[in-house]
């Protein structure tokens, strides 16, 4: 579970419409869970050492921990486990995921726009919570997405947004545990590359996807 970084905002910031930015990550995120019948669980990702189930079960320990930190305001760090690694499949994890992300949605639905969260024994602001976690999401997306062998890009508004709260979360001391260093990528490259090349990612390698990148440019008004 990724939160933002200790003194991340050393001066008061406005407020961050976390559970928005959650919503429309969880929506692109179901998407990349649609091709998952099928994979090979031993299939690699983008994330260093992490195959496609060990990632799987990180975004489920994160669903869990993001609905718990909505409905209880406090979260315990240490991993949900519910089941054995080898009797799982891609489609157990798919529907419990799918589950998991309505749960999240209907918590930080509910829950108060103002305030903090508990996580293990620190305070955080819930909407900057609630921004980390759809950065996670959005970004553990399209590593299932690169895992089944799609390059299934981040809608380009959802990726300017995090762009703009990415700062807020993630410093030059979170890499590289939490995050790989940062990738060099053309300044007019499309957000979704831009977003992806933030957390240590590559994204629409080739001419196609720098075609793209060139092409593409800010959707919002």
């Amino acid at each position: 579970m990724s939160s933002p970084r200790p003194g991340a905002a050393p001066q008061p910031v406005p407020n961050v419409d976390g559970p928005e930015l959650l919503e429309r990550a969880i929506g692109y995120t179901r998407g990349c869970l649609r091709l998952l019948p099928g994979a090979r669980m031993d299939a690699r990702t983008p994330c260093a050492q992490w195959d496609l189930l060990t990632l799987l079960r990180h975004m489920d320990d994160s669903l869990a921990a993001f609905t718990e930190a909505a409905e209880i305001g406090y979260v315990d760090l240490v991993p949900v486990r519910t089941d054995a690694a080898s009797t799982t499949t891609a489609q157990v994890i798919a529907d419990r995921l799918r589950g998991r992300a309505c749960a999240v949605l209907a918590a930080w639905t509910h829950h108060p726009a103002t305030g903090d969260v508990l996580v293990s024994d620190r305070a955080l602001r819930s909407d900057l919570l609630a921004a980390a976690g759809a950065l996670e999401i959005a970004v553990h997306g399209w590593d299932v997405a690169q895992a089944c062998g799609v390059d299934r890009p981040v809608p380009a508004a959802l990726a300017l947004d995090l762009l703009d709260v990415l700062p807020l979360l993630v410093s030059d001391d979170d890499r590289p545990r939490r995050f790989a260093e940062r990738v060099a990528v053309p300044p007019n490259a499309r957000p979704g590359t831009r977003l992806l090349a933030a957390v240590g990612r590559r994204s629409a390698a080739g001419r196609q996807g720098a075609e793209a990148d060139r092409q593409q440019g800010d959707p919002r008004p």
